[in-house]
């Protein structure tokens, strides 16, 4: 007998499948299909010498350590706030709650121009901050001498690596509240008191009952704060000081070289990024599912 084809009850699933299919291959796989297309015509060598350089080498680690130590840090403060917007309720909840959203509609120049305003030597927190922070690496570099600490932390907070860190934080933080508020909205009240009823005490309660239910969520909030730090240009070239081999950040250099009319190196340099980023992408699901599957979620 013939088989019978089953029929969905919506109707047009073959107009909108190829018109998904369209629109994805003009606005994503064409485009960076064309970046690998062009990269292709370099020789191995030329390709080595455009991606492994000491100056882009080093922009790679600010880009990507700097990205990774923001995108900690707004797990652990977006979680707080993700929980204080959500448990508890207090005058101006609501336009705190708007406020996390500011890094998505300001743009990101005004970021990092208002950002400079703020945390530069003569700004408004940089005069107070700066020599704390200052005091502080001399206070690192004369207790623990054989590490340059000036050259890991910099000395100053804006011109240097701790104003990219400040710009990232800034904007990777909404991804982490907005990705935690709808789970813990469903998460009800009575686990924690049927935890407490069990003996639980509130660290086991959080470790035990909380932590576990929210922990894929955190990942895919960090996940997307870490891309978005990866890629960010705007914020953070105002604030960065923008030196070559200390803070310069590997979208800038990808803009220099097209300056140059590098445009072979500019494009070779942004595949390198393209294809790390879809290892990190894989490697951030794989802990998602097995995040899901270790706590059955």
């Amino acid at each position: 007998m013939p088989a019978v084809s089953k029929r969905s009850v919506l109707p047009g699933f073959n107009l909108s499948l190829g018109f998904t299919l369209a629109y994805l291959s003009l606005i994503v796989l064409i485009p960076l299909s064309a970046a690998f297309i062009r990269t292709a015509g370099m020789s191995w060598s030329d390709f080595v010498a455009a991606v492994a350089s000491p100056r882009v080498v080093a922009s790679y680690k600010v880009s990507f350590g700097i990205s990774l130590l923001a995108a900690l840090t707004n797990a652990f403060f977006g979680f707080i706030v993700a929980w204080v917007l959500v448990r508890y309720t207090f005058p101006g909840r609501r336009v705190v709650d708007a406020l996390v959203d500011l890094p998505f509609a300001l743009p990101t120049a005004v970021a990092g121009v208002a950002l400079c305003a703020l945390y530069a030597r003569n700004g408004w927190i940089g005069q107070w901050l700066d020599p704390i922070w200052a005091h502080f690496v001399q206070g690192l570099s004369a207790t623990i001498p054989w590490i340059d600490w000036p050259s890991w932390l910099g000395t100053k907070l804006a011109y240097d690596r701790p104003g990219i860190f400040i710009a990232l934080t800034f904007i990777g933080l909404p991804f982490v509240v907005r990705t935690l508020q709808p789970i813990l909205a469903e998460l009800e009240p009575e686990l924690e008191e049927a935890a407490a009823t069990l003996g639980a005490n509130r660290w086991q309660t959080m470790t035990k009952v909380i932590f576990p239910e929210l922990l894929p969520a955190l990942i895919t909030g960090f996940a997307l704060a870490f891309a978005r730090g990866v890629g960010e240009y705007g914020s953070v070239v105002f604030i960065a000081g923008n030196q070559p081999r200390h803070s310069e950040i590997t979208p800038l250099l990808i803009i220099t070289k097209l300056e140059q009319y590098d445009y072979r190196g500019a494009t070779a340099i942004a595949v390198v990024m393209l294809v790390a980023s879809f290892l990190l992408l894989l490697l951030i699901n794989l802990l998602q599912k097995w995040s899901r599957r270790y706590y059955r979620i």
